[in-house]
């Protein structure tokens, strides 16, 4: 019988320490280091840049002279009319890429799914990854040859309902749509990567047992399929929040002509307008700041919004 009263002999090893745990297994920590240096060296020294944010900052007197100004280019945001038009361009253009674009990738990955044959269905998968490789130099530039005034689907309209020329780069009214259809075209078959990796990891035992029990095809998708990538669909959606003040800089630069300026200035190309042609690097600075602020937040947001109805989120 165990006596309490005696000292157990227990020898407690102690924990090596973290130097010696990293030194131990240093061959990883080297494969690390490339990847690691790159996020030190580009992305967060240049963090310290946004001092010039609160600045009237001058490259010739530099960080250290350069007059302090505190939340006046922040004020300047809310204050100036072109710079709450050019945030609104960005928010709507956003909300368009999420509600049609998004759920293609879905939509497609799941059709791909379907697909039995699977000599057909990596065929398929090529022809959709293929847009994604194009810069986006290449496809304004298909886009601009396919609908200029004399470009073929000018000529298939006059020639099919006899109607004149349709102005779809000088029209206002067709510049989001045509930036909404391009990233769908570009970006909605490399999309479908994650969601086919999560679709991969149905049990097909699933749709057995759901088969036996009479469901149909489209029941199946809707009971089983879209159940089981629910999470992958929330995480991503998160994740594309983040981002949601960033509609692609390149795409819509080049989409821009004077005509469409007004509905096609976003927060990207206003920065580079204002900051980098005009000089004004503070209050680029400032603008560029805000976005970072507004996608923390809203991915802080939407991860606790995902968390609350039952779901893991990103973190």
């Amino acid at each position: 019988m165990l006596d309490l009263n005696e000292k157990t002999d227990l020898t407690i090893k102690p924990k090596k320490s973290i130097l010696k745990r990293m030194w131990k297994e240093r061959y990883l920590y080297l494969l690390l280091l490339p990847g690691l240096l790159y996020f030190i060296i580009y992305r967060y020294i240049p963090m310290a840049g946004n001092i010039i944010a609160f600045q009237d900052f001058s490259p010739f007197q530099g960080f250290l002279h350069s007059d302090w100004v505190g939340m006046k280019h922040f004020k300047t945001i809310f204050e100036d009319q072109e710079v709450i038009r050019v945030l609104w361009n960005t928010l709507y253009l956003s909300f368009l890429q999420i509600v049609f674009a998004f759920p293609i990738s879905i939509i497609l990955a799941i059709m791909l799914n379907e697909v039995r044959s699977s000599l057909f269905k990596r065929i398929i998968q090529s022809i959709v990854y293929l847009p994604h490789f194009l810069s986006w130099v290449v496809v304004i530039g298909i886009v601009t040859i396919l609908l200029k005034s004399d470009g073929i689907v000018n000529k298939i309209i006059g020639g099919v309902f006899g109607i004149d020329s349709i102005g779809f780069l000088q029209n206002p009214h067709w510049f989001m749509p045509l930036v909404v259809l391009e990233v769908i075209w570009k970006e909605s078959g490399w999309g479908t990567i994650i969601f086919l990796a999560a679709l991969s990891g149905i049990s097909p035992s699933l749709y057995e047992a759901a088969a036996v029990d009479g469901a149909n095809r489209w029941q199946q998708i809707w009971h089983i399929t879209l159940p089981a990538i629910k999470s992958t669909i929330i995480i991503l959606l998160i994740l594309r929040l983040g981002s949601v003040l960033d509609v692609g800089f390149e795409q819509i630069y080049l989409m821009l002509t004077p005509f469409t300026m007004e509905v096609g200035n976003v927060l990207d190309t206003f920065v580079y307008l204002k900051g980098i042609q005009n000089s004004d690097f503070s209050f680029a600075t400032a603008v560029g700041l805000f976005k970072s602020v507004v996608g923390l937040i809203l991915i802080v947001a939407a991860n606790r919004l995902a968390k609350r109805f039952g779901d893991g989120g990103v973190y």
